[in-house]
């Protein structure tokens, strides 16, 4: 009888290790003799900006300027050295620095930049020109409509241009597209919001007084 017994428990017990397998198979455990060791966690680009190359030189026809780039869902300045024509004032400068911005913007960002996690929404084919007939001196006229930019291309334009000599030093920039268009010109502002969230720039023009 007691034969009996002891044939009667170990298929009970086979059942129940056989059971504890298919379960801790079925959640997609595997076992393991030592502890594993999965790495860090992926850390987020921390956008630090490299500095611009080479020393600035008076009178060679350049300047530092901050120019915005996209990084971590938002903007960041990276310093650059920009040309500049010095041999006019007013309209001729405005315009000058808009086109110098505004090549900046569209040039791929250097290895060293792009390492940081920038990068531009900048169309390189984007051009930039004066006020058209009727227009306030301190609107620039893109060959496109702003509000049919990438909006973070417009933030980018925007927080570049604004407080320059593109925008007459003022703290906004006045925007419109094509000469004829049905655009009216708009001023735009560097906010914080805007540099944090440029998807705000689809909303962030201001019609002129």
């Amino acid at each position: 009888m007691t034969a009996v017994h002891r044939g009667a428990r170990v298929p009970r017990a086979a059942t129940a290790a056989a059971l504890a397998v298919l379960v801790l198979g079925g959640c997609g455990i595997r076992s393991t003799p030592v502890p594993v060791d999965a790495g860090e966690a992926p850390s987020r680009v921390p956008c630090s900006a490299p500095g611009a190359e080479g020393e600035p030189h008076p009178g060679d026809g350049t300047v530092r300027a901050d120019v915005y780039l996209v990084c971590g869902g938002g903007l960041a300045s990276v310093e650059r050295s920009v040309p500049v024509d010095g041999s006019g004032t007013g309209a001729r400068v405005r315009l000058s620095t808009a086109r110098a911005l505004l090549d900046e913007l569209r040039r791929t960002p250097s290895r060293t930049e792009r390492d940081a996690g920038f990068s531009t929404s900048v169309p390189k084919g984007l051009e930039v020109a004066g006020p058209g007939a009727g227009d306030p001196a301190e609107v620039l006229r893109l060959n496109r409509d702003p509000g049919g930019l990438p909006p973070f291309a417009l933030a980018q334009i925007a927080c570049t241009f604004a407080g320059t000599a593109a925008a007459g030093q003022q703290a906004s920039v006045v925007l419109a597209g094509p000469e004829g268009g049905d655009g009216r010109p708009l001023a735009y502002s560097c906010t914080s919001e805007l540099r944090g969230s440029p998807e705000a720039a689809r909303t962030a023009g201001v019609p002129l007084p």
